[in-house]
């Protein structure tokens, strides 16, 4: 099959939206692992923010106390979706 026809297949099957995004960055944090930290960072915003897409991870760090990792701290970036 030429390029073309799989365009034209494409187009023919998936409808293409224009979106507009924002990106909000922040940071969640769990005493359990990198990914729990993520999971409530997610959580929380989502109770306030609406429309979220995708999340980027953009830094991670963490604290030590008595030579223990005792909290996860994930700096995130969020994409949602504008509305209108």
């Amino acid at each position: 099959m030429t390029l073309f026809l799989l365009i034209l297949k494409f187009k023919k099957t998936k409808t293409m939206e224009n979106h507009t995004y924002k990106k909000i960055e922040i940071t969640g944090t769990s005493d359990k692992s990198m990914e729990a930290a993520i999971e409530n960072a997610v959580a929380k915003a989502s109770k306030t923010v609406d429309d979220m897409s995708w999340f980027e991870v953009t830094e991670t760090r963490g604290s030590i106390e008595n030579g223990n990792v005792v909290q996860w701290q994930v700096g995130l970036k969020i994409g949602f979706t504008l509305k209108g």
